[in-house]
């Protein structure tokens, strides 16, 4: 297997990072609530790729997936929030 699984966590978590980062940055260049809701949303999911890379690689005995599971949860829901509010 060798370093591949380990890469992609890495990769992954910089990839949220890097849209966490624009979505900041076109919120504040326009002020849409959707944008924010997104930015926060992929907070969340860069915090959830981070709990993976630290599980799976950091600390291989490390059990996580309840916590991954509300970190996702959350995104999603502040996700969901940000439609509901573009919708009204």
């Amino acid at each position: 297997m060798g370093f591949f699984p380990e890469t992609v966590y890495l990769l992954s978590l910089l990839t949220s990072l890097c849209c966490t980062a624009l979505l900041w940055r076109g919120y504040w260049r326009t002020g849409r609530v959707l944008l924010m809701c997104s930015a926060i949303c992929f907070v969340f999911f860069s915090l959830n790729n981070a709990l993976l890379f630290a599980g799976a690689v950091m600390q291989p005995r490390l059990d996580l997936p309840l916590l991954r599971a509300a970190t996702s949860l959350a995104g999603v829901t502040v996700m969901l929030y940000g439609f509901m509010w573009e919708i009204r």
